[in-house]
């Protein structure tokens, strides 16, 4: 950016979103179909954002206030949505559904994992909009080079942290019609630094008719997940069946025991 720095103070939130799509040269163009991006298998360890140094830089260099995207919490101060859309629009596509779904200690080691939750834009305007939200928020899909493609769907990001270092787990659209009546939907990472250490954090996605999660360990143990007690306050250092808000699946994590790693996972018991 360098001698141009002082002259993009002027960049709109629109400008910074195409911007950031051109910087992801090397990603595909359009949005990846949902099994391209959560699979089953062997195919489930945390991937990263092609453009995460092309976010910071171009956000850093725009009239944008950054927020603090590297906390699960959120945090920081946010802009004001574009000129001619309201942060009262229904739904609000501008800022993300936030759940804790679970968090504890492993070996001295703090994780979490947290989902966000992007309403669906109703138009080309609102989707180009919160693109360039999503990446102030450190969210910006690699796969995602031209915003129209956002409209119609909410979308989901799960990320892990462990010990203040971030990975991403899932992200994708929400599946609809024959997709939307799968019974589970699972991503499994390491809690080691980088990505060859065993993959024993487990993060699922399961349809309201779950009542039970059997995740089993390829040292032949297992762990058992039940579905969350209704009115019952539950903290996310629990292991349960959870709703998350603005998703119309039920999350669950499930962590393996140190020694082993992640096998399987099946609804093993229905919902009462």
């Amino acid at each position: 950016m360098g001698a141009n720095r002082e002259t993009e103070h002027d960049m709109s939130h629109t400008d910074i979103a195409f911007l950031l799509a051109e910087a992801a040269d090397e990603v595909e163009i359009g949005i990846a179909p949902y099994q391209s991006v959560i699979r089953g298998g062997r195919r489930r360890r945390a991937r990263r954002w092609a453009v995460a140094a092309a976010t910071a830089l171009l956000i850093s260099g725009s009239s944008a206030t950054l927020a603090v995207a590297g906390l699960p919490g959120g945090g920081g101060d946010r802009v004001a949505p574009p000129a001619g859309l309201s942060w009262s629009s229904t739904p609000d596509v501008f800022t993300p559904q936030r759940t804790l779904l679970a968090m504890g200690t492993d070996g001295g080691r703090e994780w979490s994992v947290v989902l966000d939750v992007w309403a669906a834009p109703r138009d080309e305007t609102e989707a180009q909009a919160q693109l360039a939200r999503m990446a102030e928020y450190g969210e910006f899909p690699e796969e995602v080079r031209h915003a129209y493609v956002l409209v119609g769907s909410s979308h989901y990001v799960v990320r892990s942290f462990v010990d203040g270092t971030e990975s991403l787990v899932m992200w994708s659209a929400f599946p609809e019609g024959e997709d939307a009546s799968r019974d589970l939907t699972t991503a499994a990472v390491s809690l080691e630094s980088g990505d060859d250490g065993p993959e024993r954090l487990v993060v699922g996605q399961v349809t309201r008719a779950a009542g039970q999660i059997t995740c089993t360990w390829k040292d032949g143990t297992s762990s058992v997940i039940e579905r969350a007690p209704a009115d019952v306050d539950t903290p996310p250092n629990q292991r349960f069946i959870r709703l998350a808000d603005g998703s119309p699946v039920d999350w669950f994590v499930c962590l393996a025991p140190r020694g082993t790693e992640y096998r399987s996972a099946e609804v093993t018991k229905l919902a009462d």
